[in-house]
Parts: structure tokens; sequence; C-alpha cells
């Protein structure tokens, strides 16, 4: 079961991070892997949104709620390596 305390520690840790490249691995339904890839823009007290540039004029937001990470149905990393290591991990069979 989440606590509370889970969830305002994910937060706290994602608001030291503002502004800061993050990658995100999400699942896009049909056994299909959704990889974001911008900058963390915003916490707010339930959901975090990245700003993904798609061209030099138009940007996509995407949300998630904190209990999305504390739940692994999205996994985030900071860097090269963290996405290397998002991306070897076998999919969950079901």
């Amino acid at each position: 079961m989440i606590a509370k305390t889970d969830l305002a520690s994910c937060r706290a840790e994602l608001e030291e991070r503002l502004g800061q490249r993050i990658m995100l691995k999400s699942n896009g339904g049909r056994r299909r892997t959704v990889i974001h890839e911008g900058y963390l823009e915003n916490c707010s007290s339930n959901v975090f949104t990245v700003c993904c540039p798609v061209s030099p004029t138009y940007s996509e937001h995407v949300c998630f709620s904190y209990i999305d990470l504390l739940t692994k149905v999205v996994e985030i990393a900071f860097d090269e390596e963290g996405l290397e290591r998002l991306l070897s991990q076998p999919e969950d069979s079901q």
C-alpha cells in the first residue's frame, strides 16, 4: 500500500529536479511502450508535467501522477545511462 509520505517524498525528489532533462517510459497500450523525452516543467500536488519539444515551434506536454511512478506504470531517468537501463528491462507479460 502506498502511504501519503511516499507521495510527498516522490514529489519532493522531483521538485529538486525541476527544469532538468527527463526521459519517461510508459505503457502505450497493446504491448506498446512510449518513450517521452523533455524537461521537467512543473510539480503540482497530484501530478507532474513534462514539456517535450517536438519541433522549434511546437512542444507536447505530458502529465503523470506520482502514483504512476510509485506503481511503476511510468519509469523515469535523468541521464543516458538511466534511459539505457529502462530500455533494457524486459516488458511484463500479461
